[in-house]
């Protein structure tokens, strides 16, 4: 999808300042992050959404996790621990429709979160 700017990051027209990938997932640090750690993982194949998975997707959600689990781990999170999010659809809060995941720590993160 050329107008997805997840997309366009995966094909590398836009550029991010990426901290891992590997063959099914990119994670780079958000533009605007809203803790002093924000990174997001997204799949390089495109998915609108965690509501567009599919059975057949059990191997990509896995890898996403553990690629979530490496980048909290990377930038020091794992000891006093992070947040996982994959906000999902218009009253979810989602913004970009592709499948993405924030990990947000470095701060205590307050609940409800929003």
């Amino acid at each position: 999808m050329n107008d997805c700017i997840f997309c366009r990051i995966v094909q590398g027209h836009i550029p991010a300042k990426v901290i891992y990938q590997d063959e099914h997932t990119l994670a780079f640090d958000d533009i605007n992050p809203q803790a002093p750690v924000h990174s997001l993982i997204i799949p390089k194949r495109h998915v609108d959404s965690v509501h567009e998975l599919q059975e057949s997707d059990q191997a990509l959600l896995g890898r996403l996790l553990l690629t979530c689990n490496r980048v909290a781990r990377d930038k020091g999170l794992s000891e006093r621990g992070f947040r996982l999010v994959a906000n999902t659809g218009r009253d979810g809060g989602q913004t970009v429709a592709h499948l993405h995941f924030h990990v947000l720590g470095g701060r205590h993160l307050g609940w409800p979160p929003g």
